[in-house]
């Protein structure tokens, strides 16, 4: 009975996510702003939830929800949330490398999931799956060996995808900065918020000022 209402909790949840609220109106950073950036890409889960970590972060100047991973061009929530198209939701950081590095980047990807399972962060499917997206070699070498040294902490094996950057489509607007702007949703007060406090307990040093 316990398993039973553990599976139907989860399966509301990512029913809340697929879900959305189309009611987001966020006003963008301007392109040539965020031009001065490094960006990062990363994947771990439900991009609500992920955005919102990276947003807090000292030195991080924006974080976009989109796609990545697949081939489809200008793929939709439903068409990835169908799990058909080899895309993951993921996130595009906007840094600054004198502020925080793509190292600290890394350990915050780490450092803020369970990255033994498959495709559940915690909801299910290779559209959550866990992924760093490289862009060069020296962010595979910092990759590479961060995987390495978090394995020797978990028993089970580390199921990062380390891969090559191709190419990452921004999700619909309503995604965007959706933790923020809707604390009250029940997916996001069950599991995004509680995600991100367990992070900001865990990494309190990265945090920006009122974080």
């Amino acid at each position: 009975m316990k398993t039973l209402l553990i599976s139907l909790v989860l399966l509301f949840n990512l029913q809340e996510c697929q879900s959305g609220n189309q009611t987001n109106n966020v006003q963008e950073i301007p392109s040539e702003e965020l031009a001065k950036y490094e960006t990062a890409y990363f994947a771990s889960g439900c991009f609500w939830c992920v955005e919102a970590i990276y947003e807090s972060l000292e030195g991080v100047k924006e974080v976009v929800s989109g796609y990545s991973g697949g081939k489809e061009k200008n793929p939709t929530y439903q068409q990835v949330g169908s799990h058909r198209t080899g895309h993951t939701e993921a996130v595009e950081v906007y840094y600054d490398p004198e502020v925080i590095s793509f190292t600290t980047l890394v350990k915050v990807f780490y450092g803020s999931q369970d990255p033994t399972t498959v495709g559940q962060q915690p909801d299910f499917g290779d559209s959550y799956r866990s992924v760093i997206f490289y862009k060069n070699a020296e962010e595979k070498a910092i990759a590479d060996a961060a995987k390495a040294a978090v394995a020797k902490d978990y028993k089970k094996p580390i199921v990062t995808e380390i891969v090559p950057f191709e190419k990452f489509w921004k999700a619909e607007d309503y995604h965007q900065n959706y933790e923020k702007l809707n604390p009250n949703q029940p997916y996001v007060r069950s599991v995004s918020i509680p995600r991100l406090n367990r992070f900001k307990a865990k990494f309190p040093e990265l945090l920006k000022e009122g974080e």
